[in-house]
């Protein structure tokens, strides 16, 4: 059996915004700010392409444990496409298979294709990305030179405009849910088009409930090591678009034995009214102790404990 790393004493417990750049992976980033900065557990609330830049949610310590609830909600991003062209990898930096014509196509008619996003409820995972098939991401199926299968992911796209109309170059602004892939949003609309179409830049200008205004460059986050503590959300802050509750210490003593407390015990404020609805429970110091939900047992509308943090 592996020994458990220790600690660093050094180690955050929180959220980090960073601004990712353009260039590295996800991954490489969390690496440099592993290294750099002596954050031995950390992860990150959804991935971005090497391309991409912008909001990237680094969760430290305890804070990995929010992942699932950092990484559902919906997404804004800011793009550039161009027309004309089609890759292997959907975006400027594949390999081009095809080049059309797009003189055919007048403004007016790219407009109504990139609002047309927004009565699409599938899409096409990207050949080259990182869903898996039988456990094995896509990319490295490709590398290996094997078929790769069709994979159709459910998406929602709740807002689509074009910021900027210069053929064949187009800025987009886009806001989808979870999961959604930009590139294959653009490569579709080049089929539809008839011209082909790749993604040029993307910067994901929000990741719910987080915005570029909390972010964090990579340079002045090394740089600056001593304002880290400053940076970093805290824990009982993590989840702003949660209610946090206060409990007294005879329930806090309840929910550490893994007890489902009566939401009209806790919520006096009716903050749940129905099942389903999501909460932290935070104890009368201010220590974070649970993740919670409102669920129904014997009839009774209680605070289901998702994830325990103490």
């Amino acid at each position: 059996m592996g020994r458990k790393r220790k600690r660093s004493k050094n180690q955050m417990d929180g959220v980090l915004i960073l601004n990712k750049p353009s260039g590295p992976t996800s991954a490489a980033c969390l690496n440099t700010i592993r290294r750099e900065l002596d954050q031995g557990r950390i992860g990150h609330g959804g991935t971005l392409d090497p391309m991409a830049q912008g909001v990237l949610i680094v969760l430290l310590g305890h804070g990995t444990k929010f992942a699932p609830y950092l990484t559902s909600g919906e997404k804004t991003y800011q793009g550039q496409l161009r027309l004309g062209q089609t890759t292997d990898t959907y975006d400027a930096e594949g390999t081009i298979v095809e080049e059309k014509t797009f003189d055919h196509l007048s403004p007016e008619q790219v407009q109504e294709a990139v609002l047309d996003w927004m009565n699409q409820t599938t899409q096409e995972v990207p050949p080259v990305s990182a869903a898996k098939f039988q456990g094995k991401p896509l990319y490295a199926l490709v590398r290996e030179g094997k078929e790769v299968p069709v994979k159709i992911r459910d998406m929602k796209i709740s807002h689509a405009e074009i910021l900027e109309l210069d053929l064949p170059w187009v800025r987009f602004r886009v806001t989808c849910s979870a999961g959604t892939y930009v590139r294959s949003l653009v490569h579709s609309l080049g089929i539809r088009l008839g011209s082909g179409a790749v993604l040029t830049e993307l910067i994901r200008e929000n990741c719910h409930p987080f915005s570029l205004e909390d972010a964090y460059d990579m340079d002045s986050l090394i740089k600056e090591p001593e304002k880290l503590a400053d940076r970093v959300i805290p824990l009982a802050k993590a989840l702003p678009h949660w209610p946090s509750l206060v409990l007294t210490e005879e329930q806090s003593a309840q929910v550490k034995n893994g007890t489902w407390l009566p939401v009209s015990e806790v919520a006096a404020d009716e903050t749940a009214t129905q099942t389903g609805q999501h909460a932290l429970l935070v104890g009368h110091d201010g220590t974070p102790l649970a993740l919670v939900e409102s669920a129904k047992r014997n009839d009774k509308l209680l605070w289901s404990i998702l994830r325990g943090l103490w």
